[in-house]
């Protein structure tokens, strides 16, 4: 039985370049695409980077609109119309609230 030879430098080089040749054989002899599908294709691309941008403003719409809310909270006063003694009440009562579920 054989055994195992390396192949030398010269074989590989040799390989190497026949696998190219064949690789652009292969490449040359499929044919080009035509005018409808390159056109398809771009149609296709531009409706994806149309959804994707109109997915993305909304998102951008969506995270400002919750910010804007969150701001206007933040502004808004605690119970319109209730004198400064009052707003103190509610805030200790509050806060007696949560200290007795917390202990």
């Amino acid at each position: 039985m054989a055994s195992y030879k390396d192949p030398t430098f010269q074989e590989r080089t040799a390989l190497a370049q026949a696998a190219r040749a064949k690789a652009l054989q292969k490449l040359a002899a499929k044919p080009a695409l035509d005018e409808a599908t390159i056109a398809e294709r771009k149609a296709a691309q531009a409706a994806r980077d149309q959804a994707q941008a109109e997915k993305s403003a909304a998102r951008k719409a969506a995270i400002a609109e919750a910010k804007a809310q969150k701001r206007t909270a933040a502004q808004a006063p605690v119970k319109p119309g209730l004198s400064e003694a009052e707003q103190k009440a509610a805030r200790d009562e509050r806060y007696a609230a949560r200290k007795k579920r917390k202990g």
